[in-house]
């Protein structure tokens, strides 16, 4: 992972992958794809990710390799099919940047909860969106990374939004 000894560039992997794909289904378009985590889409250091990995005999070349921020790329596909990395990173495509965690931790509350967020909001008639976001943002100054990650993880934004419906019944 991150390995250095790949001579491959960055630009490379864009220039051939953009060059082949299509990038609908993907979190990332071909203009931030330098910059942009191909599956999450956020906007961070980017790693060079085998496809098929190095120890199954895959190669330093662009045609088997992405661009992934850290977090991505410790939870990547690691089996000798390049076509299963594409289906993992066409699963978890998203529209719109900077969402993907909070989706995340959407689909993290559901299974904590057994009901969905949006159930939530209809549960108890949530309208005004900005306002719940002003609490959830609240909620967020009040957590940590967890053991140093740069990110919140997937179980702090289901307790996240558990919290900040606690705080709007209290306030409704």
């Amino acid at each position: 992972m991150g390995n250095k000894n790949i001579k491959t560039s960055k630009k490379e992997i864009v220039d051939y992958w953009f060059s082949i794909v299509d990038e609908c289904g993907l979190s990332v378009d071909a203009s931030e794809a330098h910059e942009r985590c191909w599956r999450c889409g956020c906007e961070m250091s980017l790693e060079r990710c085998h496809i098929i990995p190095d120890s199954l005999g895959g190669e330093d070349k662009a045609s088997n390799l992405v661009l992934l921020c850290k977090r991505c790329h410790l939870e990547n596909p690691n089996i000798a099919d390049k076509d299963v990395m594409w289906d993992w990173l066409r699963a978890y495509g998203t529209s719109l940047y900077d969402i993907f965690w909070v989706k995340q931790g959407m689909k993290e509350y559901e299974f904590i909860y057994g009901k969905s967020v949006e159930e939530e909001f209809a549960e108890r008639s949530i309208t005004d969106v900005n306002h719940f976001d002003k609490i959830v943002k609240e909620q967020m100054r009040k957590t940590i990374f967890h053991f140093g990650h740069p990110y919140l993880n997937s179980a702090t934004m289901a307790g996240v939004f558990r919290v900040s419906l606690k705080m709007w019944d209290k306030v409704n």
